[in-house]
């Protein structure tokens, strides 16, 4: 039978029993080999119990070039994806890919190489390649390269798992998300609907020339489902999302798809027949999900050191908090706690240790309204006199360059609850989930959407809205905050698709918050 992207129930379970899967596995980066190719085979993946021999390969070639740090990634990667699009199965992906990526220092001057072949005769020839690259980027280095002093660690990390994502039955996913879509069609006025199911397991072994030698079995899971309903010419959407986090199937379970689908479906029809907000100035009360969009580009990008000092100027943008603002500029109010954290257990970057060999940390980001601290590796540390790295360099494959990324950032909750927040509300709107969002090169002029609206009036939540969108500047923003509700309404929201990079990359974090009060917001006419 030839593979289909679409399948209704019937025909699914018609066609599956125990094959289904195969039908759709995708195919490797390493476009040349199959996914069925051999543990023990010399060209794609090895048995990742031979991976410390093959990285002290290359650790001994970097030495004998004399690179004064060098380090190793091997990584093999599985993932699964199952969507369904109005009642039917639309797309269903899994995918393998393995390699590993070498990086070689040379008298301050960086090199890096990345190849798919396991073959220690590769693995050697990849090394010399990057001390190659190494020498020869020093000779047109015009600022060595200095790398913050760091531990050595021997270690172990795995994602605490109660059940395989990878051992949950495609059937099961796949009536799952057909069941909710059925549920979603219930509503006469629901026009689409859709679901999705994700599951990553990364197994990497990270080595450097110091004597650092970590091993990771890391996994995440997510989810969600949504529906869109039509009134006239107007169509709107409502949705349900399911954190990405390190963790097993059986954070998906805890959502229950089933008992969520109606409320969601009846929103999206309630929404699309709502009112649109006039524009002008109104108190928002944001929930965690809206606020961590917000807090990822608002107050996460702008605090990556490495765009701060501008090095992404060429491609995704800069930063307004630049060094000389550090532990002075305000950036908030005095309710404006942000933490970075990436020990926090189940956020995407809590991965034990970043890929500098850093272990994971947490500190401010702001106190008290006050600016205090960026993201950092081991390379840009030194430059705002940290004598040790914040551990958040990351790269999105074994053939990617690791680079700052945004740790887990969190506003930290404060004493109110949701009702309190809303007491205080003469005039205002209550915003859950994401939306449309811009934001400049800088971080620092914005506009943000959300997934659901209600008005709020004389501190009670009333009628449900639509195409509410307000705009901002970022500290001016964070400085009209007067409340965050306490750790009770605390979540957390994780992010894969977060771009940076030449060549570019998916970066990985989770942002938490509880909901939160800002005054006087311009809401805006978003058809201008």
């Amino acid at each position: 039978m030839a593979a289909r992207d679409n399948w209704n129930r019937r025909e699914f379970l018609g066609a599956t029993a125990g094959g289904a899967a195969s039908l759709y596995l995708g195919g490797c980066a390493n476009k040349s080999r199959s996914i069925g190719v051999s543990s023990d085979s010399a060209l794609g993946p090895v048995d990742p119990r031979r991976w410390p021999e093959l990285a002290e390969i290359a650790i001994e070639r970097m030495r004998a070039g004399g690179c004064s740090y060098g380090d190793i990634r091997l990584i093999e990667t599985r993932s699964q994806s199952v969507r369904a699009e109005d009642r039917r199965i639309s797309g269903i992906r899994e995918s393998f890919d393995s390699g590993y990526g070498i990086r070689a220092l040379y008298e301050g001057a960086w090199g890096f190489a990345a190849c798919p072949d396991f073959t220690p005769e590769d693995v050697l020839r990849t090394a010399a390649l990057a001390v190659e690259i190494a020498r020869a980027s020093h000779t047109l280095m015009k600022t060595p390269v200095k790398l913050a002093d760091e531990p050595i660690h021997v270690d172990k990390v795995v994602t605490k798992c109660e059940v395989d994502p990878f051992s949950v039955p495609l059937e099961d996913k796949c009536n799952l998300l057909i069941r909710t879509c059925e549920l979603l069609h219930q509503q006469d006025a629901v026009i689409r609907s859709n679901g999705h199911l994700w599951a990553q397991r990364d197994l990497k072994h990270f080595a450097s020339t110091e004597g650092t030698a970590i091993d990771f079995d890391l996994l995440a899971v997510g989810g969600g489902f949504g529906a869109t309903a039509r009134a006239g010419d107007d169509f709107q959407s409502r949705s349900l999302s399911v954190p990405r986090f390190r963790a097993g199937y059986e954070h998906v379970r805890a959502y229950d798809f089933v008992g969520e689908a109606p409320r969601v479906a009846a929103q999206a029809v309630e929404k699309v027949n709502s009112a649109q907000p006039a524009p002008g100035k109104y108190d928002l009360v944001l929930d965690p999900g809206h606020l961590s969009l917000t807090i990822h580009e608002s107050c996460g990008h702008p605090t990556e050191l490495d765009r701060a000092l501008g090095y992404e100027a060429n491609y995704a943008g800069t930063s307004f908090l630049t060094t000389e603002k550090c532990g002075s500029f305000k950036y908030g109010s005095e309710h404006v706690n942000l933490i970075a954290d990436n020990t926090r257990p189940g956020a995407l970057a809590s991965t034990g240790y970043d890929d500098d060999g850093v272990s994971g940390q947490r500190w401010p980001i702001v106190e008290r309204g006050i600016f205090k601290g960026y993201s950092t590796n081991r390379e840009v540390a030194a430059t705002v006199g940290d004598k040790r790295s914040r551990g958040s360099c990351r790269a999105d494959s074994w053939e990617s360059v690791p680079i700052v990324r945004i740790a887990n950032v969190g506003l930290e909750p404060g004493d109110e609850t949701l009702d309190s927040l809303l007491d205080d509300v003469e005039n205002g709107i209550y915003i859950e989930g994401h939306g449309s969002f811009s934001i400049d090169q800088r971080r620092y002029n914005f506009q943000f959407g959300g997934d659901a609206f209600w008005e709020i009036k004389n501190g009670k939540r009333g009628a449900m809205l639509k195409n509410v969108v307000y705009n901002g500047i970022t500290p001016e923003f964070w400085g009209s905050c007067d409340g965050v509700a306490d750790r009770s309404h605390w979540q957390e929201f994780g992010f894969t698709n977060c771009g940076k990079g030449q060549p570019g990359q998916s970066g990985w974090m989770t942002h938490g918050a509880s909901p939160a009060r800002f005054r006087k917001i311009n809401v805006i006419d978003p058809k201008g």
